[in-house]
């Protein structure tokens, strides 16, 4: 981990130490803690950056209730992709036609379902599915989703979905025929990239494809929809919000205006809103490396190191309360007898025994929800902090 990152998040956490401890002391470890205020925060920084879009949260990143409340309350909307996802904002009473269901491959079912919940923007991806809207209701608008490969990033979704650009004007051609509204376009070019700059590809030639269908087929695209995966900074530091805003102002200049501006943050607005409390369960040495046990792993809450290759922050909780420890390699491993459930190998930590807490912090996004229950062990309390 970089040292200056983790100095930076020391200071930034130690105010909240004592209370973590008492949470845990209260409620027992493992243990995650949600603070939906820093939700908002970070929808109001996503607005500031990108200014005139509409923000849609992808519900998958975490369906908590209370963090999809108060991204209604701030004015957000929603991306769905499911009909689980559909139905649970439905029982919150959340603004459904706030919603866009992106999903590129589905059921006419869920169409039907999403549709009679009130979503009226859908995405497809290739002619098969243009075909299930055909003879559908007129209000129904579809995006079409282009594809934009980008290997650098932790999860390059374009190497599964969307139309390569140069075929964009055929699949158009098929939603025409079809009797359905074209709407314009979506991309997502990946998430956690270390670099912003795919933004500005994707977007110049979403421009330059918008320019050429309205030319040659007489639709303007009237929906520009930039999808997420806005880097967060983990261990490392990554590019701000404010460096996709600076190239989204740079492509767009004054054509910004001409487009519904569209945005699907999931990480984004949530990665920071969840810190887990863990403890020390055991420790032993092996091949001349410390390790130590924690009641909370990579089938739990540490599940985004596995399905994501994501690897969030690890502290003392010590080194919140006191002065600065010396620091050693160590191994962390999780609670489950499978081999695989080690968290983080050779990580600087300070002296820890068993009952001692570590601090995980930035575990608001694609922890809890890709957590199983594997070896019997229940999933992570979540509560208020």
């Amino acid at each position: 981990m970089n040292p200056r990152r983790r100095s930076r998040l020391r200071e930034d956490l130690r105010p909240n130490a004592a209370r973590w401890e008492q949470l845990a002391r209260t409620h027992g470890t493992p243990l995650l803690v949600l603070e939906p205020h820093l939700v908002a925060r970070r929808l109001r920084q996503l607005q500031t950056a990108l200014t005139g879009f509409g923000v849609h949260y992808a519900v998958k990143a975490l369906p908590h209730p209370v963090v999809l409340s108060t991204i209604a309350i701030c004015g957000g909307g929603f991306d769905v992709a499911t009909r689980g996802e559909v139905d649970l904002l439905g029982r919150l009473g959340l603004p459904m036609h706030r919603c866009i269901h992106t999903n590129p491959i589905k059921k006419p079912a869920d169409i039907d379902h999403a549709y009679a919940a009130g979503v009226r923007t859908f995405v497809v991806e290739n002619a098969a599915e243009v075909q299930k809207f055909r003879g559908r209701p007129a209000d129904i608008d579809v995006l079409v989703r282009l594809a934009f490969r980008n290997p650098a990033a932790k999860s390059d979704l374009s190497s599964k979905f969307g139309v390569a650009p140069a075929e964009a004007e055929l699949l158009v051609k098929h939603v025409l025929a079809a009797g359905v509204r074209f709407a314009g376009f979506s991309f997502h070019v990946g998430s956690q990239s270390s670099s912003v700059e795919p933004y500005r590809r994707a977007l110049q030639h979403t421009l330059d494809l918008a320019d050429h269908v309205e030319d040659t087929l007489g639709v303007p695209a009237r929906v520009l929809d930039i999808g997420g995966g806005f880097p967060v900074s983990y261990r490392e530091d990554e590019p701000p919000i404010g460096a996709v805003g600076a190239i989204v102002d740079d492509v767009l200049g004054r054509r910004r205006h001409d487009f519904a501006l569209l945005c699907e943050p999931g990480r984004f607005l949530v990665a920071d809103c969840m810190t887990l409390l863990a403890s020390v369960v055991g420790t032993a040495e092996r091949d001349g490396q410390v390790w130590h046990y924690l009641d909370d792993g990579l089938y739990g809450s540490y599940s985004n190191v596995m399905t994501e290759d994501v690897h969030p922050p690890i502290l003392a909780l010590e080194e919140l309360l006191r002065a600065e420890a010396a620091f050693d390699p160590v191994t962390l491993a999780g609670p489950t007898c499978d081999s695989a459930d080690v968290i983080a190998r050779d990580y600087p930590m300070p002296a820890l025994g068993i009952g001692d807490l570590v601090v995980s912090p930035m575990m608001g996004a694609y922890t809890a929800v890709t957590a199983s229950r594997f070896n019997g062990i229940e999933a992570t309390p979540i509560v208020m902090g």
